[in-house]
């Protein structure tokens, strides 16, 4: 069973990445109503759900920064430069709490600690409690200067019957009212069924609650927010009315119905029955009308990430049973078997694109995460840089984008503090003060192109060849264009800054981005132009599991080319194929084309009844022709990685297991293409 404090750190985990999110934003728009809402009503939501599930120093820390934005709210303060740093600061506070759990000594030392201190005292100033003392004194005293008449609520409260086993606590909920002023509590416990049809861990209680306040209904139905499920009725009555009203007779009798007559029935009733006094007001009214019913409340469902890989590990299997059953079908040439084959392999290929879809993520979650790295690295460095993100729809498997951030941190750092100039040297230029770095997303085929943009002042290509010269990297004799100049950034260890900094310095940044991009087959690409600015390219696999790939011969042996990268197939004549000179050259509607000798780079020696079969594929931005000696056809491929003697083998990306049984090679033409760089352009 799921434990609900886990689920709570789950959701809390989410909220705070909001929360960034939104305060990023309401930075830039200090007087935006809305945002300060979502603000205020994120922190209210991990108050009040950290409370409930027993993390109460979170909660209590939560709350003072809920008291400085409830202040916004009411127009008594102003979102402030100092309040989004506070802020900002405390988010990062409440999710080492979060990440504490249940630990005390780790929650104990956060608590006792100078940070905690000091963001309490600033807190505390900016809701005018003065310091940490009168901000913790707070906690249970609310200001009263504009406080609503002292009233008398009546709460009905009957959970659901699986409250407690999710890990609700009635107790909280009165510890909190009772911080709203006076409360008493009446357990009701008719709807206790007979000992023998009890389920011990069912909820049949209710209770109902007194509570003398002044701190208004808005304030109670607050602490109810999170209670959709299960009944609640409030009734209010003025301790100024002569004569009060009564107890509701509806809240006591309601466990009394006879135990055939359903829960929800019972409250059906008593619903019918309550006063229009107890109706909340007409905001919190519409809010709650919008709402959705408990029944089609559940969306989406939260599933833990090595069931997903379990289920992609039993279809990739699937799938290999299905093309041995392909090729049992041809052997035997039945034709109902081949009917009932065909039948499968639609299916297994509905069910592969279903559960492929299941684990695609929008990059937008990773975007987000680093409007607060580029905000924090611009005032590190003093510059001004905004953030802009475009393409954040765009989907990626999980695998992949639980691996993107280390990279995209580094283009990031690389692009404020190497790309970016500082405000008068830009406005000297030409440009505007403000700086702005990029992030674009795209779909191109079976690949997701990640670009990071900036509009600095681009790569300083006399520098990069100066010190490449230096560490030996380049031949001082040998002319090489700007763009070859360009790619020795990956080089490791390689760095033009003159001092090593908290930022750069140490040459492992842009060299970990290749390692990183090319554990994940896929390629970096790299372009700048003086003046104007840098762009880094990832250009990413859509999955990491199966893939629709070609399947072709060479040698004595079958390979695999990602479909993604291949752009057609073609038959030529020995006439066609020019040697000159070493040159590998194909004509292909009069455009000369590069090509590749696969048999020859491998090591097999060519087969008597080889074919003049040339894949042309695009890779690292190439038109490539690779020359195989068959091409068998399409071939759903479940990667399976390549052992420890192999995965240093140029070209290959894993392997796969075909029908019959046996292994296939994937080949990976963007690394082939790389190793071969020299052979290609001699070619040309």
């Amino acid at each position: 069973m799921i434990n609900p404090a886990d689920t709570f750190r789950q959701e809390a985990t989410d909220l705070l990445e909001n929360l960034e999110e939104n305060l990023l934003e309401l930075e830039a728009a200090p007087t935006d109503r809305e945002k300060i809402d979502v603000v205020f009503r994120a922190l209210h939501t991990i108050k009040g759900s950290g409370e409930m599930f027993g993390f109460s120093e979170l909660a209590k820390f939560v709350h003072h920064l809920e008291n400085a934005y409830e202040l916004v709210r009411s127009g008594d303060s102003q979102v402030t430069q100092e309040l989004i740093d506070i802020s900002l600061a405390s988010r990062d506070h409440i999710a080492a709490l979060l990440d504490a759990g249940q630990d005390e000594e780790v929650i104990a030392g956060l608590v006792k600690s100078e940070l905690h201190e000091s963001l309490l005292s600033r807190i505390g100033v900016l809701s005018g409690k003065g310091d940490a003392a009168t901000a913790a004194a707070s906690e249970s005293v609310e200001d009263t200067s504009d406080a609503a008449p002292m009233v008398e609520y009546r709460i009905f409260f009957k959970p659901e019957e699986s409250a407690l086993r999710n890990g609700m606590r009635p107790d909280l909920i009165a510890s909190e009212l009772s911080m709203l002023g006076e409360c008493s509590s009446r357990l009701i416990t008719d709807m206790v069924p007979p000992l023998e049809e009890l389920d011990a861990s069912a909820c049949y209680l209710a209770w109902e609650l007194t509570l003398r306040s002044d701190a208004g209904r808005d304030k109670i139905d607050d602490i109810f927010l999170f209670f959709d499920d299960g009944e609640i009725r409030i009734e209010e009555t003025p301790l100024e009315t002569d004569e009060p009203k009564p107890v509701q007779e509806a809240a006591a009798e309601a466990p009394k119905a006879a135990p055939d007559v359903p829960v929800a029935a019972q409250s059906d009733v008593a619903a019918a029955k309550q006063p229009e006094t107890a109706a909340a007001p007409a905001d919190r009214k519409a809010e709650k009308e919008r709402r959705p019913e408990p029944v089609s409340k559940v969306e989406s469902v939260r599933v833990q990430a090595y069931r997903l890989d379990e289920l992609m590990d039993q279809l990739g299997e699937l799938v290999i049973a299905q093309a041995r059953l392909n090729r049992i079908a041809e052997r035997l040439g039945d034709g109902a078997l081949g009917s009932a084959t065909e039948e499968i392999e639609r299916l297994v290929t509905g069910m592969r694109d279903a559960t492929l879809s299941i684990r695609m993520l929008p990059i937008a979650g990773v975007f987000g995460k680093f409007r607060r790295v580029v905000r924090d690295l611009a005032t590190e460095l003093g510059k001004d840089v905004s953030l802009t993100t475009e393409g954040g729809e765009t989907e990626l498997e999980k695998n992949i984008i639980d691996r993107l951030s280390d990279p995209l941190v580094h283009i990031i750092r690389n692009a404020v503090d190497h790309g970016i100039e500082d405000g008068e040297t830009r406005v000297a230029n030409g440009k505007t003060a403000q700086a702005t770095v990029s992030m674009i997303a795209r779909q191109s085929g079976g690949e997701v192109h990640i670009e990071v943009r900036d509009d600095g002042g681009g790569l300083k290509t006399d520098i990069i060849r100066k010190r490449a010269l230096e560490r030996g990297l380049i031949e001082p004799d040998v002319e090489y264009s700007d763009e070859a100049v360009h790619q020795l950034i990956f080089a490791p260890g390689f760095s033009t800054a003159a001092t090593v900094s908290s930022v750069s310095g140490r040459g492992v940044g842009m060299d970990a981005v290749r390692n990183f991009i090319e554990d994940l087959r896929g390629a970096v690409e790299v372009k700048s132009e003086t003046g104007r600015g840098t762009s880094v390219t990832l250009r990413l696999p859509l999955t990491l599991a199966i893939i629709d790939g070609l399947l072709v011969r060479i040698g004595p042996g079958d390979f695999v080319l990602p479909l993604a990268s291949v752009e057609e197939c073609v038959e030529l004549n020995d006439e066609e194929i020019q040697n000159d000179k070493h040159r590998s050259i194909i004509n292909i509607r009069n455009e000369l084309v590069p090509y590749l000798n696969l048999s020859e780079i491998f090591g097999f020696e060519r087969r008597e009844d080889a074919l003049n079969r040339v894949v042309i594929v695009n890779a690292e931005g190439k038109r490539i022709g690779l020359m195989v000696d068959d091409v068998i056809g399409q071939h759903q491929t479940v990667i399976k990685s390549l052992s420890n003697y192999h995965r240093n083998v140029e070209g290959l990306a894993g392997c796969t297991i075909l029908g019959d049984g046996s292994v296939a090679l994937i080949i990976d033409p963007s690394a082939l293409i790389k190793s071969f760089s020299n052979q290609i352009r001699e070619a040309a």
